[in-house]
Formats: structure tokens, sequence, C-alpha cells
């Protein structure tokens, strides 16, 4: 059964958006009577029944309601984004399809990249939620500054990948199952030592993600795979 996204279902909300209706009836065919799944991003899926098979606003009433908790970890990435946008539309493409609670953008001094806008992002993030069969749309939060950013973090379980002589401990080594964890990955021109500085001053420790040497969407993508598999184990 197709998988439909309203997020405000509990508060009353019954019908689709244009979007997501046109979908429904233009390209699906689904018709007045029928039964569809609409999630809300936030736990719940609802077996609704058509009311209204319009293209525009497709309109339903619920039949039924299934709730799933959520996982007992929290997964954080704090990332710089690339200056190729693809690349990093693909970063919030995988890292959702895996498995990832709050993106946050940074801007650092080695940003090639400094104006995002997250609508196209939030739309890749709702595809790969629905794609996955995740039950929660991760949280995407607008470009920030390095050290307000930093200084915000309210996880308890903080990493900075950052590689260096004096730090031979990997992520996987690092975090434990069932944290609360934020990890920063930095810019292509990676991190200052300024920042790497202000970032252990506030709480964070310094990780490796490997002996590769990885572009910034994959390292992203690394930590959020090595936390998932931390807690799956």
């Amino acid at each position: 059964m197709s998988l439909f996204y309203q997020p405000e279902v509990s508060n009353g909300v019954l019908f689709l958006d244009e979007e997501e209706s046109r979908h429904c009836i233009k390209v699906l065919r689904y018709k007045t009577g029928d039964t569809i799944q609409v999630q809300d991003g936030r736990g719940n899926i609802f077996s609704v029944r058509l009311t209204s098979a319009h293209q525009k606003k497709c309109e339903f009433e619920v039949i039924d309601t299934e709730f799933q908790q959520p996982p007992p970890y929290y997964i954080h990435v704090g990332i710089a984004p690339t200056k190729n946008l693809d690349r990093i539309e693909w970063f919030v493409e995988k890292t959702v399809e895996i498995g990832v609670q709050e993106i946050s953008f940074i801007s650092c001094k080695n940003s090639e990249r400094k104006v995002l806008k997250l609508d196209r992002l939030e739309r890749k993030a709702l595809s790969a939620m629905k794609q996955s069969q995740h039950r929660y749309m991760p949280k995407l939060n607008e470009l920030r500054s390095f050290n307000e950013l930093t200084t915000k973090i309210t996880e308890t379980d903080k990493y900075i990948a950052h590689v260096d002589f004096d730090n031979p401990v990997g992520l996987a080594r690092s975090a434990k199952a069932g944290g609360k964890y934020c990890v920063l990955i930095g810019p292509e021109g990676d991190f200052t030592s300024e920042e790497v500085e202000y970032a252990l001053q506030n709480g964070f420790k310094k990780v490796s993600l490997g002996s590769s040497r990885l572009r910034t969407e994959t390292a992203g993508i690394v930590a959020c795979h090595t936390l998932n598999l931390i807690n799956d184990a």
C-alpha cells in the first residue's frame, strides 16, 4: 500500500497537500472510498479512507492509527555544506535512509558555500523517509556559524571528526550504544585549528572516521552509519 505524508493529521488536518494529492490521484489513480496509509513523521501511520479524491486536495477520514516509539538513541550530524549542492543533497538522502534524527548545516572559515536553502533538502529528506519506511522525519536546521552551533549543542556525546597525530581514536571505539550523539563534519578545506580548539573547549572529542581521506558528504554518511551500527549490534 502506498504511503503519503501529512504532518498535521493529529491536529485535525485530514487532507493531503497538492503535491501529495496529485501523486495519489493522477499517478497512482486512487479513488474515493479507497484506503491508503498516511504518516506524520512523528511515529504515526494512519490507515485512512479517501472521502474526496481531488488532485489538488485529497480529503480522507482516519480508520486506524499505529504508533512506533522513536529509537533509544539520537543521531545529530552537523556538516558544512559542499560547494556542489548535489553532493549535500546526496548526503541528506542517504543519511535519512540509514537513520538520522537531526541535521545541522554549519558555516566554517574554509566553507565554500555560505548560503543554503532548505526547501529542496527537506523534500529530499521526505522522499528518503518514505522510501526507507522510517516513521520519523529528521529535523533539518538552517545554516549557522560554527561557533554558534558548537555552543548550542545539547547532545551529551559530542564529537568532531578531525584526524591528526594526536587523534588515534575512531568513532566506532569512542561511541557507546544508546547515546545522544552529535558529530561535526568539516568543509572541503577541513576545520581550522582554531575551530577544533573551540569545539574541544565546548566539550567535543576528536575522533577519526578511518584511515581513508573522505569527502565531506562521505564522512557524514560514514559517521551516521557507524553510529547506527553501534546501536544495531
